[in-house]
């Protein structure tokens, strides 16, 4: 939420929280300013490093937009309203309710949505969070924390590994190549919705019998839980 300032460093100005998926271009729209002048009242910031949490000035004494209590998602390509709503862990209805006007089954490309989500989702990290920076991708941050793609890719179910935004929180596991799976030659897969362990093991082309015996720790091969991460032997 941002609030009238009274910091001297803020003068004459409104002190915003940078939420997930902010932008400095999507502020300045937002509020309807420059870029130049958001700038200039933050000269200390690095606008390719924004992080969620890091508090900024927006210089206008008040501060209206058209989502006060969220934060603006510009529409790409296979954009649903279930899709978006499920990668911002919100509802179909808060998702509906904030955008008034917005028809769910005809969604443009370029079209902006306000997400109502004040801050990112709670969910358990073994580990620690790690704010995604401009550029990055899972493979990047995998190779610059040492981790393997897959330890990745298993501690942080039900992220899309191609939607990665800048100020986005991720989850590093507890160590480099630390995994709650053993598959010696082999490779992790995150199960998806529907699916079973006789569908995963036509997908690959792996025996059944083989499927089951690398995954002791499933008990019924025919009721999977979507996220869950399995080993499909080499």
């Amino acid at each position: 939420m941002a609030n009238q300032s009274d910091n001297p460093n803020c003068p004459n100005a409104s002190i915003y929280t940078i939420r997930p998926g902010d932008t400095l271009y999507n502020l300045s729209r937002r509020f309807e300013i420059t870029l130049d002048e958001i700038l200039n009242a933050n000269p200390d910031i690095d606008p390719n490093n924004l992080k969620a949490g890091q508090k900024i000035c927006i210089p206008v004494e008040e501060i209206s937009g058209k989502c006060p209590t969220g934060f603006l998602y510009t529409v790409i390509l296979g954009d649903t309203f279930f899709s978006i709503a499920r990668r911002f862990n919100v509802s179909i209805d808060a998702l509906t309710s904030a955008n008034p006007g917005v028809n769910p089954n005809q969604l443009q490309i370029g079209q902006e949505l306000c997400i109502p989500a004040a801050t990112p989702p709670v969910r358990p990290c073994p580990g620690r969070f790690y704010t995604v920076q401009a550029g990055e991708t899972f493979t990047s941050i995998a190779k610059k924390f040492g981790y393997t793609l897959d330890a990745l890719l298993i501690a942080n179910p039900g992220i899309e590994s191609k939607e990665l935004r800048a100020g986005q929180e991720i989850c590093l596991p507890p160590a480099p190549g630390a995994g709650p799976v053993s598959c010696p030659g082999g490779s992790i897969y995150i199960v998806k919705p529907g699916e079973t362990l006789f569908i995963i093991s036509q997908k690959y082309g792996t025996p059944l019998n083989e499927l089951i015996a690398a995954n002791p720790q499933i008990e019924d091969p025919n009721q999977l839980e979507a996220g869950l991460p399995i080993c499909i032997p080499g």
